[in-house]
């Protein structure tokens, strides 16, 4: 939950409050932590001694009168007025006339204060004055319950500090807690004097963390009409919290919403939201089906070691994200996951297990592609020195999988596998020139596979069996060139390292490799990988950072035809190169960075993916700029279906910028996505912050071309001092 920090009182203002400010009261909250239990209240004690200085004054049996600049005196309770009425009795004061009340340096001024120096207990009439840290009040009438409770009635509030405040809340009755919350029944939110919203009941903060209601936020979109958004912030504990919502829109329906963070000590942590949407029924009568949204995020330790980490995140409708999430990223987003992983580590070997389910839907088949593992079980034994210089090495695992369409499961034809698989490796490194690494290694693979493909046919049949084969291979870097650049104190600044490397792995053949199930096709990588990188190291003091690298690579097939592209033919034959691929990291300085990479196909001769990304500044300081550019084509598929090019060709730009003007008080914001290839924008949106004091004017405007209904969206928000703004579960990342 957000909040604004309230800003401190002038020197100028504090010293005219000095008298007029408020404090044998303090508290208020609109967004309150929950009360801590009651403890058992002492006895009061013993008033302490009570000393009254006045122009005149007045004895009789049990009463002293006491008028013309009288002052009281009772511990740490200090009473100035025209006129004071003690009670020898009762411990009752009656203080009349310009009353200035002081106690454990809080003040307020009144006019008349009925107070019992026994119990504590005060009624104030005309009552003004500011409570910690700068919240200013006035009141028709105060009265003080207890040491940390207060009640008033016909108020005014604001955490403004100026003589005349930018805005302030007028209500009929409230309940103060000190350094707690405000506590208010029919709050009227105004901007100068201008009355702008009523409010029945609203809690308004003095801490970080405090319960009570959000700012609204108001909305109007072509589709949707009219929208109005209220969040209800729950501090349930120091350790967590809960936001409840709900999202009214007018044309098309409403949806509630609940998002539960929490954090204990050991490491358990994580968050759960949860989104019900009702639809409204359209002109004809029609009513679409209810949308639902779970996602959750847990990590949690438990006995002996094992920690346990778990994500979920399912929708009921794609269409729904695509109309209603106001995040451009995520309304693209044709995913459901749910997993479970459960693992433990010790000091040369670990275990885990993992549950799964993948789902990506295609919209242009209206299928759904769906993985699961039910469950994947791994036990690996890290890599251990048996003698000088010779490591062992165990990778094991067994899974229970399926994949295929959706249709597919519900014929029950989607493809099925029960494996068992043991790997053990020797490995013997080398490294006894510094300029040259090499490590060389031999893997035994056995796996037992439940089912098998049946000959002829490509169906799957229970019929198990054992496949085997062996991995060889070597890994070398180097040699290792550098250079160094000297600044003119004759200090090494700059090193620039080039490092060769090469890679090949003999992938011998694996027995009963036709009769292997698999997701996508069993492979054999008998092949050498090749590049170079070159990375640029700075030193700064005694610091050493790299700001530059750049690096190339490619892969040669010496068995192509039962390689990873042997679906893809080139002129009838399966490629023995792969694609080079190239990446740049450009990072001169904290706050700028710049990102490349890019792969080009040399059967087809073009660029069939590039990715480019540049960051300047920091979005935490306001003014920052992000560009990023994706294209990308599946150029293999040129020889399998030319018409499938379409479906995996992609150029997307995409931008987002921000700006401060502390001389205007404003925060801009601009974000925009727009799809090359087809030559259409996607996606725009702008949001434009006013800081006027304690106060927070919030415009939010947002274009989705890609709906199927190109939609405008503008919201309005408000933030007054410390009461956060709602911001809704589907509200985008980035603003």
């Amino acid at each position: 939950m957000e909040s604004c920090p309230l800003r401190p009182v002038p020197a100028r203002l504090v010293a005219v409050l000095s008298v007029v400010a408020a404090a044998l009261f303090s508290g208020l909250s609109a967004q309150t932590a929950p009360p801590s239990p009651a403890s058992p209240q002492a006895a009061p004690a013993a008033p302490a001694e009570v000393r009254i200085t006045a122009r005149t004054q007045e004895r009789t049996k049990d009463r002293v009168f006491a008028v013309g600049d009288v002052e009281l005196r009772s511990g740490d309770v200090l009473l100035l007025a025209d006129r004071i009425e003690y009670d020898l009795a009762s411990k009752d004061v009656l203080a009349e006339g310009n009353v200035v009340a002081q106690t454990a340096g809080q003040v307020i001024r009144a006019d008349r204060i009925r107070f019992n120096l026994e119990s504590g207990r005060a009624t104030v009439e005309k009552a003004s004055g500011m409570i910690p840290p700068s919240v200013l009040f006035e009141a028709e009438t105060l009265e003080r319950k207890r040491s940390d409770l207060y009640s008033l009635k016909r108020g005014r509030i604001t955490a403004c500090t100026q003589p005349n405040p930018r805005w302030s809340f007028g209500l009929s009755r409230g309940n103060i807690k000190t350094d707690d919350y405000l506590e208010m029944w029919d709050a009227v939110v105004r901007i100068k004097s201008v009355p702008i919203l009523y409010v029945p009941y609203l809690r308004y903060p003095l801490k970080e963390r405090a319960t009570g209601f959000l700012m609204p936020r108001l909305g109007f979109g072509g589709a949707k009409g009219l929208s109005l958004s209220q969040s209800f912030y729950w501090a349930l504990a120091p350790n967590m919290d809960a936001t409840a919502g709900v999202d009214l829109y007018l044309s098309r329906g409403t949806g509630a919403s609940l998002e539960y963070r929490y954090l204990f000590p050991g490491g358990t942590k994580g968050d759960l939201n949860l989104y019900y949407f009702i639809y409204k029924r359209d002109a004809s009568g029609a009513k679409p089906g209810n949308s639902s949204i779970v996602r959750l995020n847990h990590t949690q330790a438990l006995p002996f070691g094992f920690s346990l980490v778990a994500n979920v995140d399912h929708q009921t409708s794609y269409s729904f994200l695509r109309e209603f999430d106001d995040s451009f990223q995520r309304a693209l987003v044709y995913n459901r996951t749910s997993q479970a992983y459960l693992s433990r580590s010790w000091r040369h070997f670990n275990v885990s297990a993992r549950v799964s389910r993948f789902e990506t839907y295609f919209s242009e088949v209206d299928d759904a592609n769906v993985s699961t593992s039910l469950p994947q079980v791994n036990f690996n034994i890290f890599k251990t020195r048996l003698f000088a210089p010779l490591y062992f090495s165990l990778a094991s695992s067994f899974s229970r999988s399926q994949y295929g369409w959706k249709s597919e499961y519900e014929t029950g034809t989607e493809r099925r596998s029960t494996k068992l698989a043991v790997s053990p490796t020797l490995s013997l490194p080398f490294a006894s020139v510094p300029w040259l690494t090499a490590t060389t290694s031999v893997t035994a693979n056995l796996a037992y596979y439940g089912q098998s493909l049946e000959a002829g046919t490509g169906a799957i049949v229970d019929d198990p069996f054992v496949a085997a084969n062996v991995l060889a291979g070597i890994e070398i870097v180097g040699p290792v060139f550098f250079r160094l650049f000297y600044g003119k104190d004759g200090r090494a600044r700059l090193k620039n390292i080039v490092e060769p490397y090469l890679s090949y792995s003999y992938d011998s053949p694996t027995r009963n490799a036709d009769r292997i199930v698999t997701n996508y096709g069993f492979f054999r990588y008998h092949q050498m990988s090749y590049g170079v990188t070159s990375r640029f190291l700075f030193k700064t003091g005694d610091r050493t950072v790299e700001v530059f690298s750049l690096g190339l690579g490619q892969t040669y097939y010496f068995s192509p035809k039962d390689g990873p592209l042997s679906r893809f033919l080139v002129d009838g034959e399966p490629p023995r190169f792969s694609e080079i691929t190239g990446t740049l990291r450009f990072y001169p300085q904290a706050k700028f960075s710049f990102d490349a990479s890019a792969a080009y196909n040399p059967y087809y001769h073009n660029v069939s993916s590039l990715r480019l990304s540049a960051t300047a500044g920091a979005k935490a300081d306001g003014d920052f700029l992000t560009v990023s550019w994706f294209s990308s084509r599946n150029s293999w598929v040129t020889g399998v279906d030319p018409d499938l090019i379409a479906l995996y060709n992609r150029d997307q730009v995409g931008a987002s910028a921000g700006l401060r003007l502390p001389a205007l008080d404003l925060d801009l914001q601009v974000e925009a996505d727009y799809n090359v290839r087809e030559r259409e924008l996607l996606y725009t949106g702008a949001q434009v912050t006013y800081h006027y004091q304690c106060v927070d004017f919030l415009v939010d405007v947002r274009a989705y071309y890609f709906r199927d209904t190109p939609d405008v969206q503008v919201r309005f928000s408000l933030g007054l001092g410390a009461i956060g703004k709602t911001l809704g579960f589907l509200q985008g990342f980035g603003f």
